[in-house]
């Protein structure tokens, strides 16, 4: 482990400070002793069917590192893909959908879009419904745009429908009402209603989850919620009540996809929050070590045992969306623009029925996991084709994982038997496609939103970043890549860097050609109210406590927004001003073309982000051995062909230390490859700073 010297800015005394990052395949913590500084970071393997035994096993794991046992336990903060594997893993049964009258088929219609465009459509098939035409009720209460009523809500039909919904197996219930971002109360009575006759079914509402208009979203958005409710919710407690026994009063701080934390019981209040909760921080961490190296427009990939996460962060500002898609179902919730790929280092390598080599995105995971960890895996994956080749050592996270080389080596053979390869050709085959994949990624956020890849630094992290980083950067002609100290625990360090954060929206449209300034003002700051409320239960005071204020707009006519944020410092008064003013450059930075004096503009959403800034804490400069380190052996590795290659360890570096490819740098946790026409270079805060040597047009 790289013993990275940590001091703390502010804040009261504290013994260890824990951030827990729980993947598909392992667990990741870093803790931080304030007392003396040190970091520590483990891995251990997740628990899928209880991730929080996985939770448990990584705090238990963190105490025995410390001799006497001494120190306590001041603050657990977490990130999860528990949310989205409810998702993925499509673990649609038992939910319900209740509508306004005439509305049963809202999810059925959708948006009438093809993914492609309309020219995929005979070869595209629908994804399985969250929930079918025959678990939607409707029921009687109707609400007008602006949110006064026509009808009332009716208790027993309401009662009625449910009852149904139960006795067809419903256990989860969303409710989604025309009109309720305007108006709750027709909801929220409904809410009440469930609780008080069904108090073991569980309920989300449309105007708590998103209080904003377009009813397929929102009614999207809150399906998505009620569904992972049960998971997130009995998985917190869980995990909540353990760190109790341990510890009483700890904080435990829930990352959510916004990239802040909060207290567990918010989060589970609305867990479809925590849907990128894992990869959010992974970003905050990279953000943070790219400034400390100097970089400030940064494409981060984190790799990890089943998907890549990717994003892109320009001035050291990581990129945010209100609306994103997890596999084919739309949510919108304030997170990170972050593109999940199937390609990582439990990828599994699979011929299909036309007799091509795939790979992906099915994983191995954790249990059993790639052939080489001899659990029981039978299909050849990406960690086992590294292994092939020589670009991974005998074991893992410090001796706990053995590799049997020979075992993924017989797979791989049968695999090019297949194919007419050898096993070191179809394993680099693997490596490449999987590698294409994640390209595919980096171009999603990238070239096809008018950015040029190659002018960003690639930070190269999760366990298998530094397997492929290089083989990423070949194909996007990106020159410099940067792996972080502990890369496979940079989602960890993400979550100590991270500050609690709490988001509000209102639906308010509004045009700039008859708007009353004054309500727009009000409903704003009604908001920022509610915010600085909010987060200063959360434990944080009112000085460090900052607004964000954010206006979706657009011109008279499009379907789609733009989000214009207003800088810090505007008077009140000056803030509804500045956004009219401010749409027209952000419009055609985003689409290349404006109508400023020409069309007339419209606010459709006002936005507050409340932000509570969190000790964290600061990495000092850490100039590592006095000597520079020695190869501790060489490998064969294959490339093109057998080289023979030198292997550091990456503790042993110093800082300064060139390297120049080929090369490995082998750390706990992860594996670095330098390939030919590659170099690495260890800066004063344990960065490799890798680049990629410029050939001689002579060559």
């Amino acid at each position: 482990m790289d013993n990275i010297s940590i001091r703390w800015i502010q804040g009261d005394k504290m013994s260890k400070r824990l951030a827990i990052d729980t993947g598909g395949t392992f667990t990741d913590i870093i803790a931080i002793d304030e007392v003396t500084g040190e970091m520590v970071a483990v891995k251990t393997s997740s628990t899928p069917k209880d991730p929080s035994v996985g939770l448990l096993n990584s705090i238990d794991k963190v105490i025995e590192t410390d001799a006497d046992k001494s120190s306590s336990l001041e603050m657990v903060l977490h990130g999860s893909t528990v949310a989205t594997n409810a998702v993925l893993e499509h673990k649609f049964d038992g939910l319900g959908l209740l509508v306004t009258k005439g509305f049963r088929h809202m999810i059925e219609i959708a948006r009438q879009s093809v993914p492609d465009g309309y020219g995929n459509s005979f070869f595209w098939v629908k994804p399985p419904r969250l929930v079918p035409l025959h678990m939607v009720r409707e029921i009687g209460g109707r609400l007008l745009h602006d949110g006064s009523q026509i009808e009332p809500v009716n208790e027993q039909e309401t009662i009625a429908a449910v009852k149904e919904l139960v006795e067809d197996g419903a256990e989860c219930i969303a409710v989604c009402l025309l009109h309720s971002y305007a108006n709750p109360n027709h909801e929220q009575e409904i809410q009440s209603i469930i609780k008080k006759n069904f108090p073991n079914v569980f309920v989300s509402v449309s105007s708590q989850v998103l209080p904003e208009y377009r009813e397929y979203e929102r009614a999207m958005t809150t399906l998505v919620d009620v569904l992972v409710k049960p998971y997130c919710q009995t998985y917190l407690q869980h995990a909540a009540d353990r760190i109790a026994d341990k510890s009483k009063d700890v904080p435990f701080l829930i990352m959510q996809s916004s990239g802040g934390v909060v207290k567990h019981s918010t989060a589970a209040k609305r867990p479809v929050t925590m849907l990128l909760s894992g990869p959010a921080a992974g970003i905050l961490g990279a953000v943070h070590m790219a400034k400390l190296a100097g970089f400030n427009d940064i494409l981060t990939s984190d790799v990890g045992g089943t998907s890549t996460d990717v994003s892109i962060v320009e001035n050291q500002t990581p990129m945010y969306t209100s609306s994103s898609m997890v596999e084919s179902y739309p949510v919108k919730t304030p997170m990170l623009d972050i593109v999940t790929v199937g390609s990582g280092g439990g990828s599994i390598a699979w011929t299909d029925d036309y007799g091509n080599l795939k790979v992906g995105p099915q994983s191995a995971g954790a249990d059993p996991g790639p052939i080489c960890y001899g659990k029981g895996g039978k299909e050849p994956t990406v960690t086992d084709a590294a292994l092939v080749l020589g670009r991974l050592p005998s074991q893992l996270i410090g001796g706990e994982i053995q590799l049997n080389v020979e075992a993924a080596r017989l797979a791989f053979k049968r695999l090019g038997t297949e194919h007419g390869m050898s096993p070191e050709k179809i394993a680099a085959g693997v490596l490449e496609l999987a590698a294409v994949s994640q390209v595919f990624g980096i171009r999603q956020v990238t070239t096809t939103r008018g950015r040029d890849p190659s002018k960003y630094t690639m930070v190269a992290f999760g366990g298998a970043g530094g397997l492929f980083a290089t083989e990423v950067a070949d194909f996007l002609n990106i020159g410099t890549i940067l792996s972080p100290p502990n890369p496979g625990n940079l989602c960890a360090l993400g979550l100590h860097v991270s500050d609690v954060r709490r988001d509000y929206i209102r639906t308010m449209v509004r045009r700039q050609s008859s708007a009353d300034e004054n309500a727009i003002l009000k409903a704003w700051s009604e908001l920022a109210d509610q915010g600085v409320k909010d987060i200063e239960a959360e434990g944080i005071s009112e000085e460090r406590i900052k607004l964000i204020y954010v206006a979706d707009m657009r011109y008279l006519g499009e379907g789609h927004e733009v989000q214009v944020n207003v800088p810090s410092g505007y008077e009140k008064s000056e803030m509804v001003k500045f956004a009219w003013e401010k749409f027209h450059e952000v419009h055609d930075e985003t689409f290349g073309f404006q109508y400023e004096g020409v069309q007339d503009v419209e606010i459709v959403n006002l936005r507050v982000q409340a932000i509570g800034e969190q000790y964290r804490p600061e990495i000092r400069i850490n100039k590592g051995p006095v000597m520079p380190a020695e190869p501790t052996e060489t490998r064969l590795t294959y490339w093109d062909d057998w080289v023979s290659s030198p292997i550091y360890q990456r503790t042993e570096l110093k800082s300064g230390q060139f390297i120049k490819g080929p090369a490995i740098i082998e750390e706990y946790g992860s594996t670095i490859v330098i390939p030919i026409n590659w170099t690495a270079l260890r800066d004063d805060y344990s960065n490799l700073v890798m680049r990629k040597e410029i050939q001689s047009e002579s060559k």
